[in-house]
């Protein structure tokens, strides 16, 4: 098990590094006659596309994506759906001189205890630019779904301190920050000044939310849809907290507030987060991801090096000052491969249950 790869039937491989030759994913599982074209997927790579505000990485990437099998005369065929996303803007020489210290907060350490070597080179396998195929699956996930009635959407509620106080998923991808809010907007541009002047960066919050759904999809005991999408939302970098319906909010209520009442036309309130059981009760799906701060920053910190002695270290080159801000359609795109996956194992098992 080298964890390359996600999903049961809906099966996404991926491979690459951040500064290697490309980044490329195998999709096995995919539905035939599923309409897919490399203009929607690269609709969805748009979305997570560095560069594109003051407040992300300015590294210069089109990521382009190719169709290389899978699809013919514009449709899925049934069989594997292999994709590559040329690197572009690479910058090795940024990273020379720290190649033998471990970046605090990053998976150098880690990487290096377990294979005896690791790719420093903006940290390999471990960079955020995997995502950019996650993005590239997601898009022909999210455009099966649409077939079965089902879209995924996402953006972000909280960015440090600043909460967003409404949230109107329509707003998300009209402004630098994905945010859910609009009025928050002003603030946000201020406070992204002076967090970038000061040389650190910030965490945030985000919301994923999945419509259009009917109740029964999952299992219960190991498969539960709430442990599946926790599963496919933690494998995403920088991720250090699930939570779904009102989340860790539920140490502070009690019974009566927490239950969701049942009427004849349906859920009176939806704290479970659409999710009963570890089974989708048919109310929209609410699923929340915290993300620590981006852990490159041009402070100066304390680490060791290869050889276990102590030195400082400051990271240098182009960095996400909220690494959050363009983890919304990365975000989208796991939940969506997460329930198409699981809405595929369920037609298998229980295709002919009848759930009106």
């Amino acid at each position: 098990m080298s964890g390359n790869s996600f999903g049961t039937i809906f099966k996404v491989t991926t491979f690459g590094e951040s500064h290697g030759v490309a980044m490329g994913a195998i999709i096995d599982g995919c539905p035939p006659n599923i309409e897919i074209s490399e203009k929607d997927i690269q609709k969805e790579l748009d979305k997570r596309k560095p560069g594109q505000s003051a407040y992300v990485t300015q590294r210069n990437e089109s990521d382009a994506v190719e169709i290389l099998s899978g699809v013919f005369e514009g449709k899925t065929t049934g069989t594997p759906i292999g994709l590559v996303v040329k690197n572009q803007d690479q910058r090795s020489k940024d990273y020379e001189n720290i190649k033998d210290k471990f970046r605090p907060g990053h998976a150098d350490f880690t990487y290096f205890k377990k294979y005896g070597i690791r790719d420093y080179r903006g940290g390999g396998r471990a960079s955020a630019r995997e995502t950019v195929m996650r993005v590239a699956a997601g898009a022909i996930a999210k455009k099966t779904l649409r077939m079965f009635g089902v879209e995924v959407f996402g953006g972000v509620v909280q960015i440090g301190q600043i909460c967003a106080d409404s949230i109107n998923l329509d707003d998300v991808y009209s402004n630098s920050f994905f945010f859910t809010d609009k009025s928050k907007i002003s603030e946000l541009e201020q406070f992204f000044k002076n967090l970038m002047e000061a040389q650190d960066s910030i965490g945030a919050k985000i919301l994923i939310k999945v419509k259009g759904v009917g109740p029964g999809l999952g299992a219960p005991v190991f498969s539960k849809l709430d442990a599946e999408l926790a599963k496919a939302v933690m494998s995403v970098n920088a991720v250090k907290a699930f939570e779904i319906g009102v989340g860790a909010d539920v140490v502070t209520m009690r019974g009566s507030e927490n239950n969701d009442e049942i009427s004849k036309e349906g859920f009176k309130t939806n704290n479970s987060g659409g999710i009963l059981g570890g089974i989708s009760n048919g109310e929209d799906i609410d699923v929340f991801a915290s993300i620590k701060p981006t852990s490159s920053i041009s402070k100066n910190s304390k680490t060791v090096d290869i050889k276990n002695e102590e030195v400082d270290i400051a990271i240098k080159g182009r960095h996400d000052p909220c690494v959050g801000l363009r983890a919304t359609p990365i975000l989208e795109s796991m939940v969506a491969i997460t329930v198409l996956d699981q809405h595929l194992i369920d037609r298998a098992q229980c295709g002919d249950v009848k759930r009106d």
